[in-house]
């Protein structure tokens, strides 16, 4: 995919962590004629079900129906990346190859532990990312300092009380088969002996039920929950859901 700059990023640990999180987000912002696209810190390899194979092909899948401007692997090691400065230094190029003026990232605590690693990494990378005096590169080419405008963190297993909802009713069926892109992780078989924690019917009910919980908190029938780390302005009424 070309390098362009988006409007909306979402950085995250695993592939199909935003599928789950923020897909609806993504694609409702697209509608409105935003760019949008994804960065995966790891390849998931680490996951009971499925290779990073698969998860590459996955992701590809979920991209195409999703219908992302960009999306990148930048290989970090799953399980064990850090919030250090050569895992820094990776998300900081990201950030500044694609320029975004919002960045969604991963819940700031969760049941994984790379998930609430992972949202102290690109926050603070992303505050990085506008040090002019950190040099970084991209094809011998020096990159220009880039800080986005917001960084918010989508919610994930452990309920988290949202600071604000996006209404995704319109593309959550489009949420729903994006996240079916990923095969060996969702909706196994209930005879299948490799079950986890997120393989059964039951955890891709929940995500929904959450969306339909979130949607009927702000009048609509689907939402997606986020967290900001400062407090919003808002220059007119007009955008609100009332």
């Amino acid at each position: 995919m070309e390098h362009i700059k988006l409007d909306i990023l979402a950085i995250a640990a695993h592939p199909d962590d935003v599928e789950l999180g923020c897909a609806g987000t993504l694609m409702t912002h697209a509608r409105l004629g935003k760019r949008i696209g994804i960065v995966d810190l790891t390849e998931g390899e680490l996951g009971t079900r499925g290779t990073a194979e698969t998860r590459k092909q996955e992701a590809e899948d979920a991209a195409k129906i999703m219908k992302l401007d960009v999306r990148e692997n930048l290989g970090l090691p799953d399980g064990f990346f850090e919030n250090k400065r050569e895992h820094r230094m990776a998300v900081v190029k990201a950030v500044r190859k694609y320029c975004p003026d919002i960045v969604l990232a991963n819940a700031p605590e969760d049941r994984h532990p790379d998930h609430g690693r992972a949202s102290q990494l690109i926050y603070d990378s992303c505050f990085l990312a506008g040090l002019i005096k950190i040099e970084t590169d991209l094809d011998g080419k020096k990159q220009q300092a880039w800080r986005p405008k917001q960084v918010f963190c989508f919610i994930q297993d452990r309920y988290l009380d949202p600071d604000f909802i996006v209404d995704i009713s319109e593309v959550i069926e489009q949420k729903k088969e994006a996240i079916r892109s990923f095969k060996t992780q969702f909706l196994a078989d209930e005879k299948d002996e490799l079950q986890t924690y997120i393989s059964t019917p039951a955890f891709f009910d929940s995500v929904i039920q959450r969306n339909a919980m979130w949607g009927r908190m702000i009048g609509v029938a689907y939402g997606e929950g986020f967290i900001s780390s400062k407090k919003l302005g808002i220059k007119s009424f007009d955008g609100m859901i009332l």
